[in-house]
């Protein structure tokens, strides 16, 4: 009996494993196509369009279940802040791919995990240990390197991938406390609308005027907002599929993807600084999942 359930977890955890590799794969080939987006169409503009078309698709499934769009809990405390953290890691991670190199800010978000640990120690009173700290720290000064402030490749729109990372962070900690009578598509429409809100923020804060998209550039926008909702539904599979410890490392499988898309896609250069603050935000993140895991 122990043998059959151990065996039904291994065949959980790859299956959620797969599922996270495949939402990696998207949610960089969403980067890639929302800079394209940006490079024809305001920023604010393109943001808009994937956040609306993002929640029309998650308001139709909804809808088509029988479920309403609207429950008493999408205004608790938990959800405001998540709405908020949304916003503005959306509005900077979106500025810092359309405006900086593709592959300097995927690298950046990968050190999400390890603020949101540090966060939740502080915040919530979860117990990491002296190790996980010093991993924690390793990988922010992996952040470091990459950015290298005081370097001269280094300018203020890599700013903008680590306010967006902080964002993101604060949304996972949000997420945490989010009541659990919303579900997955719930969540989805009004992360979503969160997008399409700091899209209009930012078009108004510009003073751009809305632009008609070329005919070219429809399908780009239609593929986008397709690539983004199956992302998003994606990786909330591979969260509920096998154990969080076994899945969430395949997280830092975007790095290598979204890292490749940038060099080939749009001639970004990889040097040896990227490449060390890639080593060391990726391994800390990894050893603070097993410490967890060991500890636990």
């Amino acid at each position: 009996m122990t043998h059959l359930n151990s065996t039904k977890a291994t065949s959980a955890n790859l299956v959620g494993a797969l599922w996270m590799v495949l939402a990696m794969i998207l949610f960089a080939i969403e980067d890639a196509l929302l800079k394209q987006a940006a490079s024809s169409l305001p920023v604010g503009q393109a943001m808009m369009t994937l956040g609306l078309g993002g929640a029309v698709l998650f308001a139709g499934h909804l809808l088509i279940n029988g479920e309403g769009l609207y429950h008493p809990d999408v205004l608790s405390r938990p959800m405001r802040f998540r709405v908020l953290f949304e916003v503005f890691g959306r509005l900077f991670y979106v500025l810092a791919i359309a405006l900086a190199p593709l592959s300097s800010a995927t690298v950046i978000l990968q050190a999400t995990p390890l603020v949101v640990v540090g966060a939740a120690a502080v915040l919530f009173g979860e117990k990491v240990g002296w190790r996980r700290w010093v991993a924690i720290l390793i990988g922010l000064c992996g952040v470091l390197v990459i950015l290298r402030p005081t370097g001269d490749s280094f300018t203020m729109l890599s700013v903008l991938a680590v306010l967006g990372m902080l964002g993101f962070a604060g949304r996972d900690l949000a997420s945490r406390m989010a009541p659990a009578t919303l579900n997955t598509s719930m969540l989805g429409l009004y992360g979503f609308l969160s997008l399409a809100f700091a899209g209009l923020l930012y078009q108004i804060w510009a003073g751009q005027p809305l632009m008609r998209p070329a005919t070219a550039d429809l399908p780009v926008l239609g593929l986008v907002v397709a690539v983004g909702v199956c992302a998003y539904s994606s990786l909330m599979k591979a969260m509920r599929t096998g154990e969080v410890s076994a899945v969430t490392p395949f997280r830092y499988s975007r790095l290598l993807f979204g890292v490749g898309i940038g060099v080939v896609f749009f001639d970004e250069g990889f040097d040896r600084y990227m490449g060390l603050g890639s080593c060391l935000i990726v391994l800390s993140g990894l050893f603070i999942l097993w410490r967890g895991k060991a500890s636990s």
